[in-house]
């Protein structure tokens, strides 16, 4: 399961990503926006990684207008790997070397064709581990 979570500013991407994951019959559950409406992206960046964190979901994406504030409320929460990614090769990156469990990405920055590439590769990237386990376990406390 997929945690989603925007603002109004990653809405529309954000409905993007969520006929992607449809397309690829993979499972998410939205934590909001619903609507267009201005809104605060920490409330529903910080839903979207509290399921994460919990293991309600498995993964998570995020965004809002750059992706900054959303990937910036992710990793306040414990146990998040938050990293916003504006092209495939950090997102496939990302998933090898940090096993980030979440990815941001900027409403205003990324078009459709690019998300497809970039969430294509975060969520078809398995994690390494090895001496990335090592530099992953010095990440929290």
């Amino acid at each position: 399961m997929i945690a989603l979570g925007s603002d109004h500013g990653g809405l529309a991407l954000k409905r993007h990503i969520m006929d992607y994951l449809d397309q690829h019959q993979l499972a998410y559950k939205d934590y909001g926006c619903y609507t267009s409406d201005s809104c605060d992206y920490p409330d529903f960046g910080r839903a979207a990684a509290e399921a994460v964190a919990s293991g309600e979901c498995d993964r998570g994406i995020v965004v809002c207008t750059t992706g900054i504030g959303i990937s910036i409320t992710a990793n306040k929460v414990k146990g998040i790997r938050c990293a916003l990614c504006s092209e495939p090769l950090s997102a496939e990156m990302t998933r090898r070397h940090n096993d980030a469990n979440m990815l941001a990405l900027g409403g205003a920055l990324i078009g459709p064709n690019m998300a497809d590439s970039i969430l294509n590769a975060f969520l078809n990237t398995e994690f390494e581990g090895g001496r990335h386990q090592r530099r992953v376990d010095k990440i929290e406390p």
